[in-house]
Parts: C-alpha cells; sequence; structure tokens
C-alpha cells in the first residue's frame, strides 16, 4: 500500500542540481541564466519530513536556501517552505514565514501550490518534482496571474545523485512497551 508520508524518500542525501532560471518573472522574459548548485538532505525526525540546504557558490556567493518539507498524516499533503539567508523566508510586515506551497504525488508526480504574490501582484506558485529515479530528479517552478489558467515556468532543477542512496528513514517510533 503507498505511503504517501514516504513521498521524499528519494531526496534523501547529497545532490548536484543544473539550474536554469528565467532573469525576470512574468515580465516576458525569455533571457535564462544557467548554474550548478548543491543540496544535502536530510530527515527530520519522527519521519516527519526532511530539509536541505541549497548552495550555489557560483550563481550568487554567499547565498544560502534551504527547504523545509513536512508531512500532515491528517491531510495526507505535504508543505514546502523555502527559506534563505537574505529575507530568511518571512514576510517583512508580519515576521511569519511566507505561505508554503501545499500538495502531494500522483503517478509518480508531486504537484504543490500555494497563494503569494510576486512585486505586488498577487499569483499562484507551483512546484513539480517529476522524473524521479534513484539517481535523478527533476523539479520547476512556475507562476499564474490568471488563478491557474496559465503558467510561466520561471526556475527548472536537473539533479542528480552525488552520493549512493542511504537507508530510507524509518517511520514513527512505536511507543515504549509498558513496564
Amino acid at each position: 500500500m503507498h505511503d504517501p508520508a514516504r513521498d521524499f524518500d528519494f531526496w534523501i542525501g547529497d545532490w548536484q542540481a543544473d539550474n536554469r532560471r528565467l532573469v525576470r518573472r512574468l515580465a516576458g522574459c525569455d533571457d535564462w541564466e544557467t548554474f550548478t548548485s548543491t543540496s544535502r538532505v536530510r530527515a527530520l525526525p519522527g519521519g516527519i519530513g526532511n530539509f536541505d540546504d541549497w548552495v550555489a557558490d557560483t550563481w550568487r556567493p554567499g547565498y544560502v536556501g534551504m527547504s523545509l518539507r513536512v508531512y500532515c498524516p491528517r491531510t495526507r499533503r505535504w508543505s514546502i517552505w523555502w527559506l534563505e539567508n537574505q529575507t530568511g523566508g518571512l514576510d517583512a510586515a508580519t515576521g511569519h514565514l511566507n505561505p508554503p506551497v501545499v500538495g502531494g504525488f500522483e503517478g509518480g508526480v508531486g504537484t504543490f501550490v500555494s497563494r503569494e504574490s510576486w512585486e505586488g501582484r498577487p499569483i499562484l506558485c507551483r512546484f513539480v518534482w517529476s522524473d524521479i529515479t534513484p539517481v535523478s530528479a527533476h523539479w520547476e517552478q512556475a507562476f499564474s496571474v490568471d488563478e491557474g489558467a496559465t503558467w510561466e515556468v520561471n526556475w527548472t532543477m536537473r539533479m542528480s545523485r552525488i552520493t549512493a542512496a542511504p537507508q530510507a528513514p524509518s517511520g514513527p517510533a512505536a511507543p515504549p512497551a509498558e513496564p
């Protein structure tokens, strides 16, 4: 039986990504920048999710990002937050984390969406995970200004595993036996 709490187990380990990023978003831009990045992905305790660090030294020296993925057994959905060292991933007005993209996997493709704003405009943001194998994966980010009728893909990553896949993390620990 498929356990959606395990959908990101493939991601645990060390990865390199070939990035392709649109220089200006939602501006009719066709200029793309390319660079490599690395990520180290680790499981959170109790099987509740995972987190990674994201470094692209040749793109923006000193810039560091982090994704936090948390699974909710009640809704059977994943929430993914993007944090980085320029804003902390926080809304400057409230001090709260920016909204996560939320979703799950169906047929081997993970789709995660949130309502956000981009340069003052309300948008939908979408992450799609696809082409997942033990040694590779594809990720893309897209924005929509028309409630998802059309999407502008603005960032893609083609990931390759750097190290051998580790043992999949175990789920929540069983409660200790009564004495």
